[in-house]
């Protein structure tokens, strides 16, 4: 039953009634509640959800509310009726700046209390806050706090295990204190203002960081990392050059480049990377770029299993590998053991992306799976590929893009095909015979 329905059935039915007022998880969406009503209908829609519920029992309340016109002191009324001790999970995202009060986190509230959400919200707690002895999960976008505040908060969650920060501009020193002995995910995604992180809490095992810093510090927890996600210029290259003797228990690296250049060929070894992702940004890539000089990665992972790699073959500039000699580069007598599953998104005819991938398949003797998609993953279709007559077209792509996908089909056909072993599947992603009505035949005369 729908939660407003259920509020209304509650006002009709003393049985029902007294079951809703303990009812222990409202989920208030403005999407699901009132998407094609005017907000004072929605604000009297929850009202009466809320009027209806004591409070007590109430476990999990996750209040989305995106619409500009919310007014926030009905949210306070909200707030004070929902978040009472015993709660769980508060969630509350909101399309405008909201000053969360603090004196909702009152002594019981901060025992009971373990995941926190907070979207679009000014929050400034202080020392004198109090513990959160329970919170384990903490996630803050687009919240006004500052490091100094934020240093606070987690000086006094011990319990922490999840920390989420996405553009909380106003930090520019994150201070993570070693006191957080359970802390073991953090990611920091678009606090463009940030300039230093400094952790010493020593279980954290999995790390993003979308943007780049001044200093990165991870003090112990760099030798147990695990999982970890890089995205800012030139990091491909740094994390061949540094990682390797930072994080040498790494299983899982994740790398997003919108500017690079060319991978060293180094002795040092990722001796335990078993899952590689490569997101290069082609749109700023010279000419002179390399992507031959990535197998440098898979030179130093013998454990790695898959490795995803994603280019962006708008504008290609690099030679096509059906120009000039028609002589490829390899390493000769190389033997990588491990690798099972390879995928190269916006494979094109550039000649140093198809010398790789032919690197790749001689190479890797337990190779099961290579897929090439020539047109990066969403520039198809999913309807009619399975024969399905529906309305549903391709997302739009330049002509440009199109015709260096067939050009990337047909380098497919005549250097890589017949190289495949017959242990491993070859899956060719092409362009919409429907949609990119273009053939390869135009293009090469055939």
């Amino acid at each position: 039953m729908p939660v407003d329905a259920a509020a209304r059935a509650a006002c009709l039915s003393h049985t029902f009634l007294s079951s809703w007022r303990c009812y222990p998880k409202l989920i208030l969406n403005w999407h699901t509640l009132c998407s094609k009503a005017r907000d004072g209908n929605l604000r009297g829609r929850i009202d009466n959800i809320l009027r209806n519920h004591s409070g007590i029992g109430l476990k999990i309340l996750r209040l989305r509310l995106h619409s500009p016109s919310i007014c926030f002191p009905y949210i306070d009324n909200w707030l004070q009726v929902a978040v009472t001790p015993g709660i769980e999970e508060l969630t509350l995202c909101l399309h405008k700046k909201y000053k969360f009060p603090c004196s909702l986190l009152s002594d019981g509230v901060r025992s009971s209390i373990q995941s926190l959400q907070l979207d679009s919200c000014v929050f400034h707690p202080m020392l004198e806050l109090g513990p959160l002895r329970s919170l384990t999960r903490l996630i803050l976008r687009d919240v006004c706090i500052t490091g100094e505040e934020l240093e606070c908060l987690l000086s006094n969650s011990l319990a922490l295990e999840h920390l989420d920060l996405c553009t909380c501009k106003e930090i520019v020193f994150l201070k993570i204190p070693s006191a957080l002995l359970q802390l073991s995910y953090l990611r920091v995604c678009g606090c463009w203002d940030l300039q230093v992180i400094e952790n010493k809490a020593p279980s954290l095992s999995t790390f993003t960081l979308v943007g780049q810093v001044s200093k990165l510090s991870l003090g112990e927890a760099s030798q147990m990392m695990k999982v970890l996600s890089l995205q800012y210029p030139n990091v491909v290259c740094y994390a061949r050059a540094k990682l390797p003797s930072i994080m040498p228990n790494l299983e899982t690296l994740v790398l997003g480049s919108s500017a690079e250049v060319n991978t060293p060929m180094l002795s040092t070894k990722f001796l335990n990377l078993k899952h590689l992702t490569i997101q290069i940004s082609g749109e700023t890539l010279p000419p002179s770029y390399d992507y031959f000089s990535l197998v440098s990665f898979l030179d130093a992972s013998p454990s790695l299993e898959t490795w995803y790699l994603e280019v962006y073959p708008e504008d290609m500039e690099h030679e096509s590998v059906f120009e000039g000699s028609s002589d490829l580069r390899q390493l000769p007598e190389y033997r990588h053991d491990s690798l099972k599953t390879v995928e190269i998104i916006g494979f094109s005819s550039a000649r140093c992306l198809v010398e790789l991938t032919c690197c790749i398949v001689r190479s890797a003797v337990s190779l099961e799976r290579l897929t090439l998609d020539t047109l990066r993953g969403g520039g198809r279709c999913s309807g009619r590929n399975d024969g399905d007559s529906s309305d549903q077209i391709c997302s739009p792509v330049s002509k440009a893009v199109v015709k260096e996908a067939f050009r990337g089909v047909a380098a497919i056909r005549k250097y890589i095909e017949d190289k495949v072993p017959s242990t491993a599947k070859l899956v060719v992603l092409e362009p919409c015979p429907w949609c990119h009505t273009t053939t390869v035949l135009d293009y090469f005369g055939m």
